[in-house]
């Protein structure tokens, strides 16, 4: 064991990667129940979600233990959760078998990046800034789905300013069960009143958890979530009843519900049908294969490097050379890999956990601790008949927070130099209030190419940015015509 994870050399022990893997397990165990919570709104089964996101979280950690020999644990992603189910499903119309198609495209064109080296191309040709842009945006995107979920926020609706009721224009005199409504620019958000015990209880929910990571408690996320659905308790906000047919046996039967849909009929078999699915389809694969390979190579170098795990050997073996030599190679290998299989296992992309960062604070410097970290994921499978208990005011606070931390990005924006402020802007503004990530990229690379077409700068404007913008200018042209 000693030899196969280089402990020596790495300068680690055994017993050192047993508590680092064991304290990254906590800091991530939270996010098997947030998984079902987000992705069980699309209509997909929530035990069948919470194993799927366990076995494909055990699967990528074990193998970036032992293929890449680092630390660092793979899961579902918050940002990807939301974009899931508020943006693929609820913004363009796909079905949740179509999303875990698109989640298995992602992969493989990853895959097929990685392998290729392609992404170095990507890499380069986006400014920094916008890649900054785009990881504090879904920090704002996830922190509105946070807040809308906990209720701090209501909306105000003028009958005068509803364009669509139900999917049809809407008269001002019809009388109907109302389904959906769609108004134009003349909402009005406002904060809550704060008098319903569900919102109350998410507010406790962020208050303990601000006061428990500002203190550096360990497991802050996961302790937050099990106060905060004890104490929904007694408010009668927690459902303490768990219902018949939940039992470890029947997750695993409902897992074969969405195990392998990516592959059918009713997923990659009807995601091509007609040209306006198909140019949301491409379009969305591009936003989601971008926004991961970045998310993964910025965890990925800015823990690594800090730490020592990526060595300035490895750096520049990434930067430089044609083969896969480098730890950090290896490990967007299988981060890629990992996502095209949570397709087909049946949850949302993956990516390298900022919370493994908390491990490797801990010690950890090897793919030991990965081992370790797996094992205990593995376990939270007797949790299977419980997730349904959990309420949306104890997973709310950490999508509020998670989003925070999130927005540290911006820090990396000179947003005093407008040339650089207002194509950032535009992509960080738009992933939140259009509800869309892919949304926010297109306007940030579309403005971009428009301040540097002002300032005569058109060497600045790499292709992989014209590329991509011409497929999001297309689909906006589709959906002018479709609507």
């Amino acid at each position: 064991m000693s030899n196969f994870f280089k402990l020596k050399e790495n300068k680690t022990t055994i017993r050192q990667e047993v508590l680092a893997g064991i304290t990254t397990f906590v800091s991530m165990a939270y996010i098997f129940f947030l998984n079902p919570q987000i992705l069980g709104q699309s209509g997909m089964p929530a035990q069948a979600v919470f194993l799927a996101a366990i076995i494909v979280a055990v699967f990528g950690t074990l193998f970036m233990g032992l293929f890449a020999n680092v630390p660092f644990a793979l899961a579902p992603g918050i940002g990807m959760q939301a974009y899931f189910t508020y943006t693929i499903v609820f913004g363009f119309g796909f079905s949740w078998q179509q999303a875990l198609a698109i989640v298995f495209l992602v992969g493989v064109v990853d895959i097929i990046i990685t392998l290729t080296h392609g992404r170095r191309a990507i890499v380069k040709g986006i400014p920094k800034e916008l890649k900054a842009a785009i990881g504090g945006g879904i920090g704002m995107f996830v922190t509105y789905i946070g807040l809308k979920n906990a209720g701090f926020l209501n909306f105000l609706i003028d009958g005068n300013n509803i364009k669509l009721l139900n999917d049809k224009p809407y008269d001002g005199k019809s009388e109907v069960i109302v389904h959906s409504i769609l108004a134009n620019g003349s909402i009005t958000p406002e904060l809550t009143k704060f008098n319903d015990h569900s919102v109350l209880l998410a507010l406790i929910g962020f208050i303990l958890l601000l006061i428990l990571v500002i203190r550096k408690v360990p497991g802050a996320f996961l302790i937050t979530l099990i106060v905060t659905t004890l104490v929904g308790i007694p408010m009668g906000v927690t459902n303490t009843h768990i219902q018949s047919g939940t039992s470890i046996g029947s997750a695993f039967s409902s897992l074969g519900s969405i195990f392998g849909q990516a592959l059918g009929s009713k997923g990659i078999g009807s995601l091509f049908t007609n040209w306006h699915h198909a140019s949301l389809a491409i379009i969305t694969i591009f936003a989601m294969g971008l926004t991961g390979l970045f998310d993964a190579i910025g965890t990925l170098i800015g823990i690594g490097n800090q730490t020592g795990i990526f060595s300035q050997a490895d750096t520049k073996s990434f930067e430089e050379d044609k083969g896969f030599n480098s730890k950090m190679d290896r490990a967007l290998v299988v981060d890629t890999f990992t996502t095209a299989f949570a397709g087909i296992a049946g949850t949302s992309n993956t990516t390298t956990f900022i919370e493994s960062a908390a491990g490797v604070a801990a010690g950890a410097r090897t793919g030991l601790a990965n081992v370790v970290t797996a094992v205990g994921f593995l376990a939270m499978i007797i949790f299977a008949p419980f997730v349904g208990v959990v309420p949306a005011a104890a997973t709310s606070p950490l999508l509020i927070l998670v989003g925070i931390m999130m927005m540290g990005e911006f820090k990396k924006i000179s947003w005093e130099n407008i040339e650089i402020a207002i194509p950032a802007f535009f992509t960080s503004i738009f992933m939140a209030f259009s509800y869309s990530i892919s949304y926010g990229i297109a306007a940030g690379f579309l403005f971009f190419i428009i301040v540097k077409l002002a300032l005569g700068k058109v060497k600045d404007i790499s292709p992989v940015i014209i590329v991509v913008s011409i497929f999001f200018l297309i689909n906006f042209v589709v959906l002018a015509f479709m609507s």
